[in-house]
């Protein structure tokens, strides 16, 4: 007898979904704030890396690819801004300029201790930020010093072999209260939203050095997502309608490595700074 053959199920066969294309941003034009033959400085926006690091998988762009393509030739960085800090970002256009940058930088970071530096406002280099923190820090008609030490910031892969045992370095940011101001709205315990624009110069150079002194003062500044307030970082997005960091490293003064001559270069506050200054009716002389 023969035995009947059993059909078999054919198996369906699901066309392979395509997968979305992903989408490239446009890429950016920074604005170039200063040039020469020797150094080129660029005005960086919050939110972009400075060159590749480990964290920045998903990045495209950074901002010395960037600045290197736009003026067509290699660029040297001689400084870092943190990935969400925005404003004057400086580079060497030879190795040489960098070096010589670099060791200038490298003084300032190490200037610890010294009386003399902590009160010359005429140093060879001069760093100033504007920060919006919160509440109301009291408005001083001179600088004020934080003379705060702070514990290296290590990386958790790019310093895995770094001994985590240092004691605190010595740190000191001058600052001063330009602006207070307050909005009527009821934010927790708190019957008003209050916040104070301040101008900072750091002497030293920690890394994170500015976020983590105004946080020691417990004003931390809006937006930050490391020091800062779980309440206020929420409500400024909700009622300003962005979200980032509120530092701007707004100026830079320094000796011209090759002429000697002092360089000074500003970066205007952007769009949003604006918008908050409107919103807080303030008028900001830099």
């Amino acid at each position: 007898m023969f035995k009947p053959i059993k059909k078999t199920e054919s198996k369906k066969v699901e066309p392979e979904k395509a997968q979305p294309e992903k989408i490239v941003p446009e890429k950016p034009q920074l604005k170039i704030l200063y040039q020469d033959e020797y150094l080129v400085a660029v005005d960086k926006p919050a939110g972009l890396f400075v060159h590749r690091s480990f964290m920045d998988k998903d990045e495209i762009y950074f901002a010395l690819q960037l600045v290197r393509d736009q003026i067509g030739q290699y660029v040297y960085p001689v400084h870092r801004l943190d990935r969400p800090t925005s404003g004057v970002l400086l580079f060497a256009l030879t190795k040489e300029v960098a070096q010589k940058l670099n060791a200038v930088f490298a003084d300032k970071s190490n200037a610890v201790n010294d009386e003399k530096i902590a009160q010359d406002t005429t140093a060879e280099l001069t760093k100033t930020y504007y920060a919006l923190v919160r509440g109301h820090l009291a408005i001083t008609e001179q600088n004020t010093l934080i003379d705060y030490a702070l514990k290296e910031k290590l990386d958790k892969l790019g310093d895995k072999n770094v001994s985590r045992d240092k004691a605190p370095q010595a740190a000191q940011t001058h600052y001063q209260v330009i602006k207070q101001a307050s909005l009527p709205i009821v934010l927790g315990r708190f019957d008003s939203v209050r916040y104070s624009l301040v101008k900072l110069q750091p002497i030293t150079g920690r890394r994170h050095q500015i976020r983590r002194h105004l946080a020691h003062l417990r004003h931390p500044i809006i937006g930050d997502i490391n020091y800062g307030d779980n309440k206020q970082n929420p409500f400024f997005i909700e009622h300003f309608g962005f979200k980032r960091l509120m530092l701007i490293a707004q100026s830079l003064s320094f000796i011209h490595p090759i002429t000697e001559q002092k360089i000074t270069i500003n970066a205007e506050f952007d769009e949003q700074w604006q918008q908050v200054f409107n919103a807080l009716a303030w008028t900001v002389d830099c």
